[in-house]
């Protein structure tokens, strides 16, 4: 009799892997991402390295491949104009920000200048979201206010617009 039980047990149908939406691949993208970035800047790895590490060691069904390898890719070839385009906004030389503050930043200050198709409230909002996760307790306050004076340099028609709807 308990043969049967297991068997009917064995037979029942497995729930499905729920479907991630595009913005949550995304955010998981931004995430794996930020951790490259960091390790990037502590390491000073080949970007290429880093990526075959994160396919490796990451599960990265779980996020835009895509999108994350755009990221990596892009924030690390581009840091030093990233830099420039929030430097001044900050309250501290560059060098004197947490590593995961300026990976933060970097990926927030590209997503705004680059990548246009993402909504300049996604982008911050992401980053601020991406603070909360791995950064120090009031960092996503500092993230969230350089951001918000970056956007309103790089992404003015966009913003504009917004408010006049």
């Amino acid at each position: 009799m308990s043969e049967d039980k297991t068997s009917q047990i064995d037979e029942q149908p497995k729930p499905k892997a729920k479907k991630l939406s595009r913005s949550q691949l995304r955010s998981a993208a931004r995430s794996f991402a930020l951790q490259a970035v960091y390790q990037w800047q502590m390491n000073k790895v080949p970007v290429n390295h880093i990526e075959a590490q994160f396919v490796v060691d990451h599960n990265l069904e779980t996020c835009d491949k895509i999108y994350f390898s755009e990221l990596l890719t892009g924030v690390t070839n581009k840091a030093e104009t990233l830099d420039t385009l929030f430097e001044e906004l900050l309250d501290r030389p560059l060098s004197e920000l947490d590593p995961i503050e300026l990976a933060t930043l970097r990926i927030g200050a590209f997503e705004l200048s680059e990548r246009l198709d993402v909504p300049y409230r996604v982008s911050i909002n992401e980053s601020v979201e991406l603070a909360k996760s791995f950064g120090a307790s009031e960092s996503h306050k500092y993230i969230n206010g350089i951001l918000d004076k970056l956007a309103q340099r790089v992404r003015i028609e966009e913003i504009t617009a917004q408010r006049n709807k």
